[in-house]
């Protein structure tokens, strides 16, 4: 019998694992699909072209400390700086320069000054000294499971200022109003509205707040480019899983989850069964509960659970070109416009009509598009003399109205997705040599996201913290699944890569073992 069975090889689940076999633990992945790493991995697309599947730039995990405790540098991960980290080019038709966000707060405002004035700048300087300590203290918050005592302790000693009621009420508040409150400049509060909109709700939402104030943490740690492609993280992760005796199946799905006795039955589609005293669900919650169902888990109850979970309408859809230049900016060099995020938004009424279309399952009158050109810091990733960009155009609806169906207008979209990039950067269109699609439905049956959501379930204020995916859920446990944990985005923290979901899962199930095991002890000397 093994310690543990791992279900899904996405990087929350391989972290998960790679904390139980560090501690001896005789450890099994079991993945569905042939490439590891979910939405953390890197394939090749197009001839010599190392190309992600999911995500690209990774911000948490190099604040969490897991890249460290696990190692992973002698696993072969190395990042490199995506230093300026973001740049917003000027709106259309202005002679103003575009906004350049170095990790150096003093370049920033230099930028922000020459591009929006010297009292924006000011205010942005006020802004990062204020919320980059609390954004540390979300961080620090991320990094556990949301308890009550670990929550408190994240945020103690926090200077509330004009008191504990406004610092609560500003948590609580609008990304808009937050920007509204600092700065007068529309490009620069969309810059930082789309910013942090990246991790699905609009700017509009009670509690987006600190998701904008994430952007002063940029500043201490930017986003890290992994030298390969972002599945250098998922192959690091299971180098060191390996080192210390663990497996990693692939191309065989489990089908079922039962609870037999003291230990668990896992099922899969090749018709094996494999027994362990401890399962880590890595995959998607509705996932894991379909699992349970097929166990023979109480129907009433799952039932329960799943009109309960919100996934959204779904979240965008990505384009993956292979180019023969990097994007060119007229207002900025291609050192300063192409090393990090590339924000092709100037207003936010273009985010909130893209976000507002897709509730109602219409194509947004224009595609809110981030760029991201990583060959230019990593050429490693393409062939000599060819680029790599993607395109990420958010709030692209998984359902469409009126029985279109995504098959007959990726196409047409992706077009309109590149006609974003053309118009702040003139001749990027001449410069594509391929591409390749993935609508909401292709993210879905490729990586197993269900409604095309990256996130899992919406990362709105009612499916965050102690309420992920729900409050019965959201300790990395299931009731009435004894030896059963959660993990991955459909927890807490949440979506993006972080890691924190999987060592929070790991360090509970490690301790409920050790804690059992001194209870067994003890009943026998009594």
């Amino acid at each position: 019998m093994l310690d543990a069975v791992v279900v899904g090889a996405g990087h929350n689940a391989l972290v998960s694992a790679a904390y139980l076999a560090r501690e001896g633990w005789s450890v099994q992945v079991l993945e569905k699909d042939t490439v590891p790493g979910g939405a953390v991995s890197t394939i090749e697309r197009f001839p010599g072209h190392k190309v992600d599947r999911g995500s690209s730039a990774h911000i948490m995990i190099r604040h969490t400390g897991i890249i460290e405790e696990l190692g992973l540098a002698a696993h072969g991960l190395r990042y490199i700086d995506c230093d300026p980290w973001a740049y917003a080019p000027p709106p259309a038709g202005s002679d103003c320069p575009g906004i350049v966000f170095h990790r150096d707060l003093d370049a920033t405002c230099r930028s922000i000054e020459q591009a929006c004035g010297t009292r924006d700048a000011d205010a942005y300087r006020r802004f990062v000294n204020i919320w980059s300590e609390r954004s540390a203290r979300v961080m620090r918050a991320f990094s556990a499971p949301p308890t009550g005592p670990n929550l408190l302790s994240s945020f103690w000693g926090l200077d509330t200022g004009s008191g504990g009621s406004d610092l609560a009420r500003q948590f609580l508040a609008t990304g808009d109003a937050l920007l509204d409150e600092y700065f007068d400049s529309e490009p620069l509060k969309a810059a930082l509205a789309w910013f942090g909109a990246q991790s699905g709700p609009p700017m509009s939402e009670p509690g987006t707040a600190p998701m904008v104030g994430f952007a002063a943490l940029m500043h201490v740690l930017p986003p890290g480019r992994a030298v390969g492609g972002s599945g250098a993280l998922s192959a690091a992760l299971i180098s060191r899983l390996k080192m210390d005796g663990a497996t990693v199946d692939l191309g065989d799905a489990v089908t079922s989850l039962t609870r037999d006795g003291d230990h668990w039955t896992v099922r899969t589609s090749g018709g094996h069964q494999v027994r362990a005293r401890t399962v880590i669900a890595g995959c998607h919650i509705l996932t894991t509960l379909d699992l349970l169902g097929n166990g023979g888990f109480d129907a009433a109850t799952l039932d329960r659970w799943r009109r309960r979970i919100r996934v959204g309408p779904g979240i965008g859809m990505v384009l993956r070109l292979a180019t023969s230049a990097l994007p060119r900016y007229p207002s900025a060099s291609i050192a300063e416009s192409t090393s990090g995020l590339q924000l092709l938004v100037s207003d936010r009424a273009h985010l909130r009509t893209a976000h507002g279309a897709a509730l109602g399952g219409e194509l947004p009158p224009r595609p809110a598009v981030l760029g991201m050109s990583f060959s230019g810091i990593d050429p490693s990733i393409a062939p000599p003399n060819e680029h790599q960009v993607t395109l990420w155009s958010q709030w692209q609806p998984y359902r469409l109205s009126a029985d279109r169906d995504w098959a007959s207008l990726a196409k047409s979209e992706a077009d309109r997705v590149v006609a974003e990039m053309e118009a702040s950067a003139p001749g990027f269109t001449d410069s594509i040599r391929q591409r390749h699609i993935q609508t909401p439905r292709d993210i879905e049956s490729e990586m197993g996201l269900i409604g095309g959501n990256v996130m899992h379930v919406e990362m709105s204020l009612d499916q965050m913290m102690m309420w992920r995916p729900l409050p019965e859920l959201s300790a990395h446990r299931v009731p009435g699944a004894e030896g059963l944990y959660l993990t991955g985005a459909s927890t807490h923290p949440g979506g993006g890569v972080s890691g924190a979901s999987g060592r929070s899962a790991a360090r509970i199930a490690l301790s409920e073992r050790r804690g059992t095991s001194l209870l067994r002890r003890i009943r026998r000397r009594t």
